[in-house]
């Protein structure tokens, strides 16, 4: 007799475990501790507890199409047009499914981008390129510069296409823009009436759209939350909403117009609540129009600000999962930047790269297979309903104040962006929030990575402004300790080495390698060379071993137990051995007096300022 595997059930030798259960087992381990200390908070102050039970009562967030993958886009950012052309036609021979084209002065151009959007400029990079088969093109227009939207429609029709079987985006964002720069020609009440006229103008031309997008990215890039950034965009789409209204188009093509872009970054559940989460907010806005919700498009792009420059293989770590969030999260479309972007112009090899993070995922994983496989999922469903109702509160405050534009000119949404940003710095400067290859275990011997020999270009003046505000600065997360590393560098090619430390270990391996490993990646990530050492219990070999060395300051490595016993004789050696300044890995708990006492100037732990004692290290070496 055989037996089929559905006969088979899963674990139906064990007893079933219950939330109790678990709970009865957690308090044994915390012994008395509160369970709270397992309660996490996002920078909305929202709550993530541990483990939760599988909701009820939900029902799946079609993001798109039943098994139907997201369009993958690569953008087309060379400055020169033939060049981006090349481009562009290896990234369609080779998988892509749609081309991003950026502008110079972009807000989400990072310093590249075709050089101007004229007739010629567009031929040249679309030639070869079959707009009617099937791809996916999005422009992202640029205030100030050509009307890329208008060009690209007169190539079009040029050609001789029918314009609503195109996929073209348009992807007017001035909002976004005006946010970026911190400036805006004139008040958006008189932006607004020739805006809403060149899209309904394009719409008579016969072309389906949509035309402006709703783009998160600038709160993202400058450092704000996932509530913060859900409540702009909702903001910012409402505010097209009204002005497509006002142009004369039904609310019903009006939103047909409408597309969302949001960036998707490494915390992956807190990413696909996001994306999860903008469905359902719009939907109630559309319930609030009195419109029946429609699925709408939502483009994901991964983040600007997770970016390294240092050590940037990581970074395609960081994007495989930023596109597996997006991608189960319901995105239509996901851009993924490419992991040297933030060093330069990505060349060939990083652009296949970051195409191939899409395929791999879509051909071989099949995550678009699954419609929502989040739904039902207890954790991610709290927390697509906290960003709701944290996002929902946040659009409602903007709207009190006028709306998206005036909320920008009063600061009112740039005050609690720099608030979170600065938590955020903060966190990183303690290595709280880590950035492996920057902020932890550092290679201070990485080879370089190729990029195009491209000049950035130059950002669009706002002289002429009539409306200025504060600005939402993008930036990148691991800037600060680049910044050192960048010292160590001019460091090694003015005299042809790094700074150093020595690690002055005491006793055996077993005590001293968990701290000197430590105190390794901790000065390292600052680009001060840390040369090991073997554990010493003779004070004076510690000291000739430290002035073999040649490096001016030291860090003292061992146990607790250790250092009762002999950190204040090593550090008065060492000391005497000529070391500038002494750390010492570790709380110093009840010896810190006669620690200090001894000649150890500070003490360095997990938790503390890294940041803030890396370049207090550069000062003194300056200051030598």
């Amino acid at each position: 007799m055989t037996t089929s595997t559905d006969d088979l059930a899963l674990a139906s030798d064990f007893a079933p475990a219950t939330y109790d259960d678990w709970r009865k087992l957690v308090d044994a381990v915390l012994k008395g501790a509160p369970f709270e200390k397992l309660v996490s908070k996002t920078y909305d102050g929202l709550k993530i507890d541990p483990i939760y039970r599988r909701a009820t009562n939900v029902s799946p967030l079609a993001g798109r199409a039943a098994a139907t993958p997201w369009h993958i886009l690569q953008r087309v950012d060379h400055p020169d047009a033939a060049a981006a052309n090349a481009q562009a036609l290896q990234d369609l021979e080779n998988g892509a499914t749609g081309l991003e084209f950026e502008f110079a002065g972009g807000p989400g151009a990072r310093g590249f981008g075709l050089a101007d959007a004229s007739k010629k400029t567009l031929a040249r990079a679309c030639g070869g390129v079959h707009l009617d088969a099937g791809i996916m093109i999005a422009l992202n227009p640029v205030i100030g510069r050509e009307n890329a939207g208008e060009t690209f429609a007169e190539m079009v029709e040029a050609r001789k296409l029918d314009p609503a079987k195109l996929d073209l985006h348009f992807n007017y964002q001035a909002l976004s823009t005006i946010a970026v720069r911190g400036a805006a020609t004139t008040a958006w009440a008189d932006y607004a009436k020739p805006f809403g006229q060149v899209v309904s103008g394009l719409i008579k031309r016969g072309f389906k759209g949509p035309f402006v997008l709703a783009d998160g990215r600038p709160v993202h890039d400058a450092g704000g939350s996932e509530v913060q950034e859900l409540a702009f965009t909702l903001a910012t789409a409402l505010a097209y909403l009204r002005m497509l209204e006002a142009a004369g188009l039904d609310l019903d093509a009006a939103r047909a117009a409408v597309s969302f872009r949001l960036s998707a970054d490494a915390d992956q559940f807190l990413t696909m609540a996001k994306f999860r989460a903008l469905r359902r907010l719009w939907a109630r806005i559309e319930e609030a129009c009195g419109l029946a919700p429609k699925p709408i498009f939502v483009n994901a792009q991964t983040a600007w600000r997770m970016l390294t420059q240092r050590d940037p293989n990581v970074n395609l770590l960081r994007a495989t999962i930023a596109t597996f969030a997006a991608g189960l999260g319901g995105a239509n479309a996901i851009t993924v930047l490419p992991h040297t972007l933030a060093l330069g112009l990505p060349d060939d090899f990083a652009r296949r790269v970051a195409r191939n993070t899409q395929l791999v995922l879509l051909d071989e994983s099949n995550l678009a297979k699954v419609t929502d496989p989040a739904a039902g999922a207890g954790g991610i469903e709290t927390l697509t309903s906290q960003l709701c109702e944290a996002a929902w509160a946040l659009f409602q405050e903007i709207e009190k104040a006028g709306g998206i534009f005036t909320a920008l000119e009063q600061g009112l949404l740039q005050q609690k962006v720099a608030a979170t940003r600065a938590q955020r710095e903060t966190n990183v400067a303690k290595r709280r929030d880590v950035l492996t290859g920057a902020s932890e275990f550092p290679n201070l011997h990485e080879t370089d990575l190729a990029v195009l020999d491209v000049k950035p270009s130059a950002q669009i003046s706002t002289a002429g402004a009539k409306v200025k505000f504060d600005a939402l600065a993008p930036m990148r997360l691991a800037e600060p300790f680049e910044a050192l590393r960048d010292k160590s560098d001019a460091a090694l090619n003015a005299h042809g080495a790094r700074p150093k430390i020595f690690l002055a270990n005491l006793g055996t391996p077993a005590d001293f390698t968990a701290r000197a490993t430590f105190a390794k990646s901790f000065f390292e990530t600052g680009g001060i060379e840390a040369i090991d050492s073997e554990g010493f219990a003779d004070a004076a070999a510690l000291a000739a071993a430290f002035k073999a060395s040649g490096a001016a300051m030291t860090c003292i490595c061992s146990s607790d137990k250790v250092y009762a016993a002999r950190a204040t004789e090593a550090a008065k050696a060492l000391h005497g051995g000529g070391a500038r300044h002494i750390y010492l890995a570790g709380r110093p708990g009840e010896l810190e007096a006669a620690l200090r006492a001894a000649g150890i100037g500070e003490f360095v732990f997990a938790g503390g300022d890294a940041l803030a004692t890396l370049r207090d290290a550069y000062r003194r070496m300056e200051q030598a």
